[in-house]
Protein backbone atom coordinates (compact mmCIF):
# COMPACT_ATOMS: atom_id res chain seq x y z
CA UNK A 1 0.00 0.00 0.00
CA UNK A 2 2.74 2.34 0.59
CA UNK A 3 4.32 1.61 -2.57
CA UNK A 4 1.10 3.65 -4.39
CA UNK A 5 1.95 6.82 -2.31
CA UNK A 6 2.72 9.92 -3.52
CA UNK A 7 3.98 10.64 -0.16
CA UNK A 8 7.66 9.57 1.01
CA UNK A 9 7.16 7.28 3.87
CA UNK A 10 9.68 5.77 6.34
CA UNK A 11 9.39 3.71 9.51
CA UNK A 12 12.46 3.64 11.91
CA UNK A 13 12.78 0.87 14.39
CA UNK A 14 13.31 1.33 18.63
CA UNK A 15 17.26 2.49 17.51
CA UNK A 16 16.52 4.71 14.28
CA UNK A 17 17.30 2.43 12.28
CA UNK A 18 14.91 2.11 8.62
CA UNK A 19 13.16 -0.70 8.63
CA UNK A 20 11.44 -0.13 5.28
CA UNK A 21 10.72 2.65 3.06
CA UNK A 22 8.77 2.97 -0.52
CA UNK A 23 9.66 4.56 -3.48
CA UNK A 24 9.29 8.26 -2.82
CA UNK A 25 11.42 7.74 0.17
CA UNK A 26 14.28 6.60 -1.95
CA UNK A 27 14.09 10.23 -3.93
CA UNK A 28 13.14 12.15 -0.31
CA UNK A 29 16.59 10.41 1.23
CA UNK A 30 18.88 10.34 -1.48
CA UNK A 31 19.55 6.85 -1.29
CA UNK A 32 17.90 3.51 -2.62
CA UNK A 33 16.13 0.91 0.16
CA UNK A 34 18.53 -1.92 -0.64
CA UNK A 35 21.36 0.87 0.75
CA UNK A 36 19.47 2.10 3.38
CA UNK A 37 17.80 -0.59 5.00
CA UNK A 38 18.74 -1.35 8.65
CA UNK A 39 21.06 1.92 8.30
CA UNK A 40 20.80 4.47 11.14
CA UNK A 41 18.43 7.69 10.14
CA UNK A 42 21.16 10.04 10.73
CA UNK A 43 23.62 8.11 8.47
CA UNK A 44 22.52 8.20 5.07
CA UNK A 45 22.34 11.96 4.74
CA UNK A 46 21.79 15.39 6.56
CA UNK A 47 18.34 14.64 8.19
CA UNK A 48 18.04 18.28 10.34
CA UNK A 49 18.28 18.27 14.33
CA UNK A 50 15.17 19.70 14.47
CA UNK A 51 13.28 16.37 12.87
CA UNK A 52 16.13 14.17 14.68
CA UNK A 53 15.19 15.91 18.19
CA UNK A 54 11.26 15.79 16.94
CA UNK A 55 11.10 11.49 16.78
CA UNK A 56 13.10 11.54 19.77
CA UNK A 57 10.67 13.15 21.47
CA UNK A 58 8.09 11.54 19.89
CA UNK A 59 9.33 8.18 21.16
CA UNK A 60 9.50 9.07 24.43
CA UNK A 61 6.13 10.51 24.97
CA UNK A 62 4.00 8.45 22.49
CA UNK A 63 2.83 11.58 20.80
CA UNK A 64 2.01 12.39 17.06
CA UNK A 65 4.37 15.66 15.71
CA UNK A 66 4.53 17.91 12.48
CA UNK A 67 8.00 19.63 11.68
CA UNK A 68 7.26 21.92 9.04
CA UNK A 69 9.70 22.93 5.70
CA UNK A 70 12.75 20.07 6.46
CA UNK A 71 15.27 19.82 4.36
CA UNK A 72 16.40 16.80 2.96
CA UNK A 73 18.70 15.58 -0.01
CA UNK A 74 15.06 15.36 -2.15
CA UNK A 75 14.06 19.02 -1.06
CA UNK A 76 12.35 20.54 1.25
CA UNK A 77 9.39 18.57 2.95
CA UNK A 78 6.90 18.65 5.71
CA UNK A 79 6.89 15.84 8.09
CA UNK A 80 4.30 13.88 9.87
CA UNK A 81 5.64 11.73 13.09
CA UNK A 82 3.63 9.05 13.82
CA UNK A 83 4.95 6.95 16.70
CA UNK A 84 3.83 3.38 17.98
CA UNK A 85 3.97 1.55 21.29
CA UNK A 86 6.59 -0.88 20.03
CA UNK A 87 8.89 2.34 19.77
CA UNK A 88 9.11 2.39 16.00
CA UNK A 89 8.01 5.69 14.53
CA UNK A 90 6.14 6.31 10.91
CA UNK A 91 7.91 9.55 9.20
CA UNK A 92 4.94 10.68 6.41
CA UNK A 93 7.72 13.50 4.42
CA UNK A 94 5.18 15.90 1.60
CA UNK A 95 7.31 16.97 -0.89
CA UNK A 96 6.45 21.23 -0.48
CA UNK A 97 6.45 21.10 -4.55
CA UNK A 98 3.64 19.61 -5.18
CA UNK A 99 1.83 22.37 -3.64
CA UNK A 100 3.48 24.48 -6.10
CA UNK A 101 2.92 22.09 -8.66
CA UNK A 102 -0.65 21.96 -8.18
CA UNK A 103 -0.77 25.46 -8.46
CA UNK A 104 0.38 24.95 -11.52
CA UNK A 105 -2.12 22.50 -12.59
CA UNK A 106 -5.11 24.54 -11.86
CA UNK A 107 -3.32 27.35 -14.20
CA UNK A 108 -2.74 25.00 -16.77
CA UNK A 109 -6.50 24.76 -17.11
CA UNK A 110 -7.56 28.09 -16.96
CA UNK A 111 -4.94 28.39 -19.73
CA UNK A 112 -6.77 25.54 -21.66
CA UNK A 113 -10.30 27.26 -20.98
CA UNK A 114 -9.25 30.49 -22.59
CA UNK A 115 -6.87 28.63 -25.42
CA UNK A 116 -10.34 27.10 -26.23
CA UNK A 117 -11.98 30.33 -25.94
CA UNK A 118 -9.74 31.67 -28.44
CA UNK A 119 -10.17 28.42 -31.15
CA UNK A 120 -13.71 29.12 -31.07
CA UNK A 121 -13.28 33.40 -31.83
CA UNK A 122 -10.86 32.98 -33.88
CA UNK A 123 -12.98 30.23 -35.83
CA UNK A 124 -15.57 32.56 -35.97
CA UNK A 125 -13.73 35.76 -37.00
CA UNK A 126 -11.04 34.68 -39.17
CA UNK A 127 -11.52 31.26 -40.83
CA UNK A 128 -15.20 32.41 -41.68
CA UNK A 129 -13.46 35.45 -43.89
CA UNK A 130 -10.65 33.59 -44.94
CA UNK A 131 -12.83 31.35 -46.98
CA UNK A 132 -14.54 34.58 -48.49
CA UNK A 133 -10.50 35.64 -49.06
CA UNK A 134 -9.49 32.25 -50.60
CA UNK A 135 -12.43 31.86 -53.11
CA UNK A 136 -11.85 35.56 -54.67
CA UNK A 137 -8.28 34.33 -55.03
CA UNK A 138 -9.41 31.02 -56.72
CA UNK A 139 -11.38 33.03 -59.37
CA UNK A 140 -8.67 35.49 -60.23
CA UNK A 141 -5.89 33.03 -60.24
CA UNK A 142 -8.21 30.77 -62.62
CA UNK A 143 -9.22 34.27 -64.60
CA UNK A 144 -5.59 35.45 -64.62
CA UNK A 145 -3.66 31.97 -65.38
CA UNK A 146 0.20 32.01 -65.81
CA UNK A 147 0.19 35.90 -65.65
CA UNK A 148 1.73 38.01 -62.77
CA UNK A 149 -1.19 38.34 -61.05
CA UNK A 150 -2.22 35.28 -60.96
CA UNK A 151 0.80 33.93 -59.18
CA UNK A 152 0.10 36.70 -57.13
CA UNK A 153 -3.24 35.22 -56.04
CA UNK A 154 -2.26 32.06 -56.11
CA UNK A 155 0.01 33.23 -53.43
CA UNK A 156 -2.67 34.31 -51.24
CA UNK A 157 -4.46 31.62 -51.77
CA UNK A 158 -1.31 29.57 -50.22
CA UNK A 159 -0.94 32.01 -47.38
CA UNK A 160 -4.48 31.42 -46.81
CA UNK A 161 -4.76 28.09 -46.45
CA UNK A 162 -1.25 28.16 -43.98
CA UNK A 163 -3.13 30.22 -41.70
CA UNK A 164 -6.52 28.40 -41.80
CA UNK A 165 -4.18 25.14 -41.00
CA UNK A 166 -2.87 26.86 -38.16
CA UNK A 167 -6.41 27.82 -36.70
CA UNK A 168 -7.45 24.25 -37.64
CA UNK A 169 -4.25 22.51 -35.10
CA UNK A 170 -4.51 25.40 -32.63
CA UNK A 171 -7.11 23.79 -29.71
CA UNK A 172 -7.13 20.76 -31.10
CA UNK A 173 -3.99 18.38 -30.14
CA UNK A 174 -4.78 14.50 -30.81
CA UNK A 175 -2.88 12.35 -29.29
CA UNK A 176 -1.87 8.95 -31.41
CA UNK A 177 -0.22 6.46 -29.01
CA UNK A 178 2.48 4.10 -29.75
CA UNK A 179 5.66 3.03 -28.00
CA UNK A 180 8.13 6.07 -27.88
CA UNK A 181 11.79 6.30 -26.38
CA UNK A 182 11.87 9.94 -25.24
CA UNK A 183 15.70 10.19 -25.43
CA UNK A 184 14.94 9.44 -29.31
CA UNK A 185 12.90 12.40 -29.58
CA UNK A 186 14.85 14.61 -27.82
CA UNK A 187 17.77 13.47 -30.31
CA UNK A 188 15.44 14.18 -33.26
CA UNK A 189 15.20 17.36 -31.70
CA UNK A 190 18.60 18.42 -31.42
CA UNK A 191 19.05 17.29 -34.68
CA UNK A 192 16.96 19.52 -36.09
CA UNK A 193 18.10 22.09 -34.16
CA UNK A 194 21.92 21.66 -35.06
CA UNK A 195 20.41 21.36 -38.84
CA UNK A 196 19.01 24.96 -38.24
CA UNK A 197 21.79 26.72 -36.38
CA UNK A 198 24.07 24.82 -37.91
CA UNK A 199 25.50 23.49 -35.00
CA UNK A 200 26.49 27.26 -33.13
CA UNK A 201 24.76 25.71 -30.04
CA UNK A 202 26.41 23.56 -27.67
CA UNK A 203 23.88 20.63 -26.41
CA UNK A 204 25.05 18.45 -23.58
CA UNK A 205 22.65 15.10 -23.27
CA UNK A 206 21.82 14.35 -19.48
CA UNK A 207 19.86 10.75 -19.69
CA UNK A 208 18.73 8.34 -17.75
CA UNK A 209 19.27 4.94 -19.42
CA UNK A 210 16.48 3.11 -17.21
CA UNK A 211 13.54 5.05 -18.30
CA UNK A 212 11.66 2.56 -20.41
CA UNK A 213 9.26 3.21 -23.46
CA UNK A 214 6.19 4.47 -22.88
CA UNK A 215 2.46 5.39 -24.15
CA UNK A 216 2.81 8.91 -26.06
CA UNK A 217 2.46 10.51 -29.72
CA UNK A 218 5.89 10.29 -30.45
CA UNK A 219 5.58 13.47 -33.66
CA UNK A 220 4.39 15.13 -31.10
CA UNK A 221 6.63 15.17 -28.40
CA UNK A 222 9.38 16.17 -30.55
CA UNK A 223 7.60 19.18 -31.49
CA UNK A 224 7.48 19.95 -27.74
CA UNK A 225 11.37 19.50 -27.73
CA UNK A 226 11.79 21.30 -30.57
CA UNK A 227 10.04 24.25 -29.56
CA UNK A 228 11.79 24.18 -26.01
CA UNK A 229 15.23 24.10 -27.82
CA UNK A 230 14.76 26.13 -30.39
CA UNK A 231 13.27 29.21 -27.95
CA UNK A 232 16.45 28.39 -26.08
CA UNK A 233 18.81 28.51 -29.20
CA UNK A 234 16.71 32.40 -29.97
CA UNK A 235 16.69 33.16 -26.50
CA UNK A 236 20.87 33.72 -27.68
CA UNK A 237 22.04 30.53 -25.41
CA UNK A 238 25.70 29.32 -26.45
CA UNK A 239 24.56 26.29 -23.88
CA UNK A 240 21.55 23.74 -23.44
CA UNK A 241 21.37 21.10 -21.37
CA UNK A 242 18.49 18.48 -21.55
CA UNK A 243 18.20 16.11 -18.54
CA UNK A 244 15.53 12.84 -18.43
CA UNK A 245 15.02 11.78 -14.85
CA UNK A 246 12.44 9.42 -13.38
CA UNK A 247 10.14 11.42 -10.74
CA UNK A 248 7.82 10.42 -8.16
CA UNK A 249 4.36 11.82 -7.59
CA UNK A 250 2.59 11.95 -11.15
CA UNK A 251 -0.86 10.95 -9.55
CA UNK A 252 -0.96 15.05 -9.64
CA UNK A 253 -0.71 15.07 -13.13
CA UNK A 254 -3.12 11.55 -14.00
CA UNK A 255 -4.97 10.06 -11.21
CA UNK A 256 -3.83 6.76 -10.49
CA UNK A 257 0.31 6.94 -12.11
CA UNK A 258 2.96 7.10 -9.35
CA UNK A 259 5.49 8.32 -11.45
CA UNK A 260 6.34 10.10 -14.00
CA UNK A 261 9.38 10.97 -17.16
CA UNK A 262 10.79 14.40 -16.52
CA UNK A 263 12.42 16.45 -19.35
CA UNK A 264 14.81 19.62 -18.31
CA UNK A 265 15.56 21.97 -20.90
CA UNK A 266 18.24 24.36 -19.27
CA UNK A 267 20.27 26.80 -21.03
CA UNK A 268 22.35 29.85 -20.51
CA UNK A 269 20.20 32.58 -22.69
CA UNK A 270 18.68 35.95 -21.93
CA UNK A 271 16.04 34.38 -20.48
CA UNK A 272 12.27 35.53 -19.96
CA UNK A 273 11.41 38.95 -18.96
CA UNK A 274 9.88 39.03 -15.81
CA UNK A 275 6.60 40.80 -16.97
CA UNK A 276 6.04 37.68 -19.09
CA UNK A 277 6.60 34.71 -16.78
CA UNK A 278 3.18 35.24 -15.36
CA UNK A 279 1.53 34.21 -18.74
CA UNK A 280 3.85 32.52 -20.45
CA UNK A 281 1.84 29.69 -21.67
CA UNK A 282 -0.91 31.54 -22.94
CA UNK A 283 -1.03 32.10 -26.74
CA UNK A 284 0.30 35.50 -28.49
CA UNK A 285 2.59 36.26 -25.83
CA UNK A 286 5.89 36.16 -26.95
CA UNK A 287 9.06 38.67 -25.74
CA UNK A 288 10.27 38.57 -29.36
CA UNK A 289 9.57 40.77 -31.99
CA UNK A 290 9.19 38.09 -34.70
CA UNK A 291 7.54 35.72 -32.53
CA UNK A 292 4.04 34.25 -32.97
CA UNK A 293 3.35 33.75 -29.03
CA UNK A 294 2.06 30.13 -30.06
CA UNK A 295 5.19 27.46 -29.63
CA UNK A 296 4.97 27.21 -26.03
CA UNK A 297 0.86 27.45 -25.91
CA UNK A 298 0.84 24.74 -28.71
CA UNK A 299 3.09 22.67 -26.39
CA UNK A 300 1.42 22.91 -23.75
CA UNK A 301 -1.64 21.56 -24.95
CA UNK A 302 0.42 18.47 -26.37
CA UNK A 303 1.56 18.33 -22.61
CA UNK A 304 -2.19 18.70 -21.24
CA UNK A 305 -3.23 15.74 -23.70
CA UNK A 306 -0.81 13.40 -22.46
CA UNK A 307 -2.21 14.35 -19.06
CA UNK A 308 1.50 16.35 -18.72
CA UNK A 309 2.34 19.58 -17.89
CA UNK A 310 5.71 22.07 -18.87
CA UNK A 311 6.88 24.45 -15.84
CA UNK A 312 9.41 27.42 -15.94
CA UNK A 313 11.69 28.51 -13.69
CA UNK A 314 14.40 31.20 -13.78
CA UNK A 315 17.63 30.33 -14.26
CA UNK A 316 21.14 32.08 -13.23
CA UNK A 317 21.91 32.71 -16.12
CA UNK A 318 19.25 31.60 -18.74
CA UNK A 319 15.83 29.55 -18.01
CA UNK A 320 14.92 26.07 -17.39
CA UNK A 321 11.34 24.61 -18.84
CA UNK A 322 10.12 21.34 -17.47
CA UNK A 323 8.26 18.92 -19.25
CA UNK A 324 6.27 16.22 -17.17
CA UNK A 325 4.71 13.09 -18.31
CA UNK A 326 2.82 10.69 -16.61
CA UNK A 327 4.91 6.87 -17.02
CA UNK A 328 1.78 5.07 -19.03
CA UNK A 329 1.53 1.56 -21.06
CA UNK A 330 -0.32 0.24 -23.88
CA UNK A 331 -2.95 -1.53 -22.33
CA UNK A 332 -2.04 -4.36 -24.61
Amino acid sequence: MIEALDTAVVELDENDRICQMNGAAEQCLGTGRDRASGAGFSEIGLVPDDLRHAVSDSRSDQRRRHVLECRLAGGVYDCNIQPFENRHVLLELYDLRWEHQRQQLAQREVQTGMLDLLRRNLGHEIRNPLGGIRGAAQMMAEELGEQELGTLARLIMREVDRIDELIRRFGHQQVQRAEVDIHRACDEAIDLLNAETAGSCHVVRDYDPSIPQFSADEQALRQVMLNLVMNAHQANAERIAIRTRIEHGASLLQAGQSMSIRVDVADDGDGVPEHLRPMLFLPLVTGRRDGTGLGLAISQQIAAAHGGLITYREAQPGSCFSLRLPLTFNAD
